[in-house]
Formats: C-alpha cells, structure tokens, sequence
C-alpha cells in the first residue's frame, strides 16, 4: 500500500476508536445517573382570558384538560412557539403576546411515565377570534375559573396555573 492509503485507513480506524469511546462514555453516563430526577420537559402555555377573566382551557382525546400551547423546541423561542402550538391544535391566530411570562410552574405529569416532571411558562396571549377547529390536540375548548375547574379532569400543571393567576 502507499502512503496515502495508509494515512486514510489510520484515519478510519482512529474514528471508528473515538466514536467507540464517546459511546462508552454516553453509555456510562446516562445508565449511571437518573436524569427523571433533574429532568424537567419545558412547554410553553398560552393565558386567553374571556371578558369575565376565565381562562380557556382544551379539552385532549383523552378528556383531560389542559392549558394551549406545548413543547418548546430546540433553538425555538416562546413567541414562535406558542403561534405554532396555537395553530396546531386550534386553528387559531395569536395576534399579541405579553413579553414576560405571567407565571411559571412545575408539574408532576401523571400520564407519562417517559416524561413524569414539566415545567411550563405562561404567557398571557390573544387571539384574532374564537373560531376554534378540533384538533387530534384540542377536541373542545371552553372558559373556565378557580371554581369551574375543581369539576374537571385536569392536570397537576392547571391546578398550579390557576393558584397562581387567581
């Protein structure tokens, strides 16, 4: 062999052993440390207040309700987030977002044992209308209050939103 083949096959091998040992190393890592300790699922929320100040809330396919809005993707900030979730799952257009978060609360997820601990921020957002469009997300939405709520399926993440904006 010449050289040059030489110098290419040391390189295939000398890549081959650093993939091997960064795999170790990220195989070590998380069978080591239990990261649904530490690990919190960030999702962006959306606060649409009607003219009495209750708060709508979606109706998922599995009869639990839940704020609008949703996972916040990588590299993506809140405002596209919550327009893409809003869209997604309502068929609705955001046409104004408060710049700061009205609150911010972490939440056991029952329903998922993958993902068990959220942390969501809600923003205070409007919409162009209420025509609202079912989603495989959002089946029904409705307006409810710290009262209207206690009769309804919800997770621990509404509970906290509403102690705290009520």
């Amino acid at each position: 062999m010449t050289k040059k083949y030489v110098f290419i096959y040391f390189l295939i091998i000398l890549n081959l052993i650093i993939f091997k040992l960064i795999f170790m190393i990220d195989e070590n890592i998380s069978t080591n440390i239990d990261l649904n300790d530490a690990w919190y699922r960030i999702s962006v929320k959306a606060l649409i207040y009607d003219k009495n100040w209750d708060i709508l809330l979606c109706k998922e396919e599995n009869w639990v309700w839940d704020l609008p809005g949703g996972w916040l993707d990588h590299w993506e900030d809140a405002e596209v987030c919550l327009k893409r979730e809003i869209k997604e799952e309502m068929w609705l257009e955001v046409i104004s977002i408060q710049k700061a978060p009205v609150c911010f609360v972490t939440a056991n997820k029952w329903l998922s044992k993958a993902r068990p601990w959220i942390a969501n921020m809600c923003y205070k957002i409007e919409v162009k209308n209420l025509d609202f469009i079912a989603s495989d997300e959002c089946i029904e939405i409705n307006f409810f209050n710290k009262k209207t709520i206690n009769w309804l399926k919800t997770l621990q993440n509404v509970e906290r939103v509403f102690e705290k904006v009520f």
